[in-house]
Order: structure tokens, then sequence, then C-alpha cells
């Protein structure tokens, strides 16, 4: 584990995929081998403690497209590692999922430090795979920016926020007036927009000028309606002034990682345990964040809580 931890400083892909595919298994044995990766990179004088950028936009407005341009610029200018998690929806027929992501994100082989991950929803709300979190509690520790793309948003699916230290949100024009977009909710969220496919300069102005009427009303108590930036994947127009953005906001302190593992904790013991496991942690364990804390840790908090759950069980049963 100790070379497998040192390869994946270095940017070997394969030692990193290895190490992703430890914090996506599910079985009782991972917590005990994710614990062991992240002490030996807590031990390590080069790991990162990444920027994690959450993304997200209606589907078609060209996110995937725009992250490889972006992340290339920001590599480019500042001698930065970049790493990409995308989320890509699960077949409700089938279960599988098209992971087509990647097909938009195209790095040059001789690029280690860019890195790229695609996952299913797994037909999961609110915008990311089951997985999203425990592998980005690793890749900010690979690297100094983490991008993490959503599948194509409605209205539910924003967990990314809770995840994220800086989030975009990708539109693109002709896509609804400003009763659509107020009625989608979604303008609440990012910390910036992104009016994408500008290279439709008149449909791009349309939508500039139907956000900047928007987004007062959708924010009345805010801190003033976020900044608008006009890019195109295609043209490169703008990649230049929303790399100078994210990289603004890596230079600024953030939270750890471990301040935002309260929500994803109580998302897991949902998806294990339903409704009933989140009574359990709410009433019997004083909530998600102190359970966590107390354990010690996102991995330990697992193992007791279904320790915890079954010996409650255990005893009401006659």
């Amino acid at each position: 584990m100790q070379e497998l931890v040192e390869a994946a400083l270095a940017f070997h892909t394969l030692s990193i995929s290895d190490l992703v595919a430890i914090f996506e298994d599910a079985r009782p044995t991972a917590p005990a081998r994710r614990r062991q990766v992240l002490e030996l990179l807590a031990q390590h004088p080069c790991r990162r403690q990444g920027l994690l950028v959450g993304v997200t936009g209606t589907p078609g407005s060209g996110k995937s497209t725009l992250l490889g341009r972006l992340a290339l610029a920001i590599s480019d200018r500042e001698k930065l590692s970049v790493a990409i998690v995308a989320v890509d929806p699960a077949s409700l027929a089938s279960g599988g999922a098209l992971l087509g992501d990647r097909v938009r994100v195209r790095f040059p082989v001789d690029r280690p430090e860019l890195y790229f991950r695609s996952q299913s929803s797994e037909n999961e709300l609110g915008g990311l795979g089951p997985d999203t979190f425990q592998v980005c509690r690793l890749l900010h520790q690979l690297f100094d920016v983490v991008f993490v793309e959503t599948v194509g948003i409605g209205q539910s699916e924003v967990d990314v926020r809770w995840l994220a230290d800086r989030m975009y949100l990708v539109m693109q024009p002709l896509g609804g007036d400003e009763v659509q977009m107020l009625k989608a909710g979604i303008l609440e969220v990012p910390d910036a927009i992104i009016v994408n496919k500008c290279d439709e300069q008149r449909a791009a102005r349309r939508l500039v000028a139907a956000l900047t009427t928007s987004l007062p009303l959708s924010r009345p108590f805010g801190d003033g309606p976020p900044p608008i930036f006009r890019t195109s994947a295609t043209t490169g127009e703008g990649i230049d002034a929303l790399a100078s953005d994210v990289l603004a906001r890596a230079a600024l302190p953030r939270p750890l990682l471990a301040t935002k593992e309260g929500h994803f904790f109580r998302r897991w013991v949902k998806e294990e345990w339903g409704r009933a496991g989140v009574r359990f942690l709410d009433e019997k364990l004083g909530g998600a964040a102190a359970f966590v804390a107390a354990a010690g840790g996102f991995d330990d908090a697992e193992a007791g809580f279904d320790a915890a759950i079954r010996r409650a069980v255990g005893s009401a049963q006659p």
C-alpha cells in the first residue's frame, strides 16, 4: 500500500485508479483499507489539500467539453495537477450507465497530472453517485484541483453544494425564460454562473440579460447576485477568465473536507438503512456530525453505526 500511495502522488495513473477502486469498494473490508490509505497520505510530505469545485447544469449545456478546456488552461498556466470526477446518469431500465463524459474530455497522453474518472449515479438523487464523496476524500489529497461534474440537473440534484468549495452552474442559450429559471430553484445554489456556448452570440446575450433580471429575485436575502461568465468550449472564449476565478478561489483558505462528512454520512445511513436508520442516528446517536466526530472519522463511523443498530435490533427482539 505504501508503494501504491507513493506512485499515486507521482501521478501514476494505474496506481491512482487502484486507490480509487478501494474508495469505491462497498464490501465490509473496505473501510479498513481506506483508513490505511488516508493514514499513509496524512503522513506524507507531498500530499495536497486540493480545491473541490462543483460543476452542475442542465443536460447538453457542454459541461464536460468545457471542463476539458478549463483543466488544461489551469494546468498550463500554474503547473497544477487537476482531476475530474464525472457522474453519469444510470438507466432506469437496465441499471447501467453510458459513461459518455469521458468521450468529451480528452487529455494528452503525456500529461499524467491530468486525471479523469467516470462514475455512475446508480439512480441516486442529488446529482452525485453513492461513491463520489469517498473518491473525493482521496483525490483532493493527490491533486491541486478536483472538479466534480454532476449528472444533468433539474431541481433536486444539488448535493454537490455540500461537497464543493466553489460551485458553478453551467447554462446554455435557449434553455428557457426568467420564469423557468426561477421555477427550477437552481439559481439559489451556485457561487457563479457560466453561460456556455457563447458562439451563439445573439441567444447568449438574451440569456445573460434574462439572468441579470432573475438573479436578484432568486436571492433577495443573499450577498448579491453571483458573477456570470460567458464561455465557449469551441472557440475558447472566456476560458482564461474562468480559470482565473478558479485559481483565485484556490488561493484562499477553505474548510477541511472532514467538516463536510456529517452530510454524507447521513446520506450513507439513509442508503444502507433507510428512514429508520436516519431516525436511529438522530434520536439515539446524537446526529450525523456528532457521531462521526465521536467515532474518529467517516470509516470508523460506518463500522460503528452498523454495530450499534444491529445491537439495537437484537436487543429489541424477544
